[in-house]
């Protein structure tokens, strides 16, 4: 019996499951029961107690996710491994935000893009811990868990389907087409394969912070949502298929353009420096 509960236990699947559930829920527990009701009671400003809050809980998913993973699977927790955590950092966020700029450079110079006015009064820092929290429970569990996972267990290709395959939940954000479910499956690439190339989760993580910081940065919705701020008051005046209309300049097909030629150039690197994983789904 102890074996079978073992076999059971060490199955990938059992171990994506046991980790999100395990870790997400303590992470809404702790946000939901503790650091709301006791952070909302010791500082009256909203404003400021939800940022606050929001960076606790950050810290809350990637420990509880470091010590789970170290008792289930007892090994070094290497997807969280602070070695090279400044260079992918920087590294993420400034590939991450200079990737939308490139886009809307280019809606600019075609006359879709027009700057009217920037303040910072449309943005606040807790949109932009919102942002940290929700990138890091995407990119902790799809990149971290899931493609890690996935990858050891049948190889990087068949990790790299079921990574994009996972994106197609965003297919319910407001404002969606059928144009977002290619974009949904590029955005699966590149940042799985951010992943596959390091090892780690910082450089996705980072690249995403980047990316979603940047489109209210320049007045653009965010994934379909309007109400997410902006510091740059703007006007996109063009095709849809070039500014992304309602989606947002994500969903641009510059953008899409310029994220794939990213994942591509990433698996090309890893194929050359051996970091592909042979497929093990028809081996015996």
């Amino acid at each position: 019996m102890n074996g079978l509960i073992k076999r059971v236990l060490d199955f990938p699947i059992t171990k994506i499951i046991v980790g999100i559930v395990v870790c997400f829920s303590l992470f809404v527990v702790v946000q939901n029961f503790v650091l709301k009701p006791f952070f909302y009671g010791i500082i009256q400003d909203k404003s400021i107690a939800a940022p606050i809050i929001h960076c606790v809980s950050l810290i809350v998913l990637l420990v509880s996710y470091y010590y789970l993973f170290r008792f289930y699977d007892k090994r070094k927790i290497t997807e969280l491994s602070t070695k090279y955590l400044f260079k992918e950092m920087f590294g993420g966020f400034f590939f991450g935000f200079f990737t939308i700029s490139l886009s809307i450079f280019i809606l600019y110079l075609l006359g879709y893009y027009k700057a009217i006015n920037i303040s910072t009064t449309h943005y606040s820092i807790k949109f932009f811990t919102v942002l940290m929290l929700a990138a890091l429970v995407e990119d902790l569990f799809h990149r971290g868990l899931i493609i890690r996972v996935c990858e050891n267990w049948l190889g990087t290709n068949p990790a790299l389907v079921i990574g994009m395959l996972v994106e197609l939940q965003h297919i319910y954000n407001p404002n969606s087409n059928l144009f977002s479910i290619f974009y949904y499956f590029i955005w699966g690439f590149t940042m799985a394969m951010m992943f596959i190339y390091t090892k780690r989760i910082w450089l996705p993580y980072f690249f995403h912070i980047g990316w979603n910081f940047s489109q209210p940065f320049y007045g653009s919705n965010l994934t379909g949502l309007n109400d997410m701020g902006s510091i740059i008051q703007s006007k996109f005046n063009g095709p849809e298929l070039l500014t992304g209309g309602a989606v947002g300049i994500e969903g641009s097909i510059f953008t899409a353009f310029f994220l794939l030629l990213i994942g591509m150039i990433l698996y090309f690197l890893a194929k050359k420096e051996g970091k592909i994983v042979k497929s093990k789904l028809f081996k015996r």
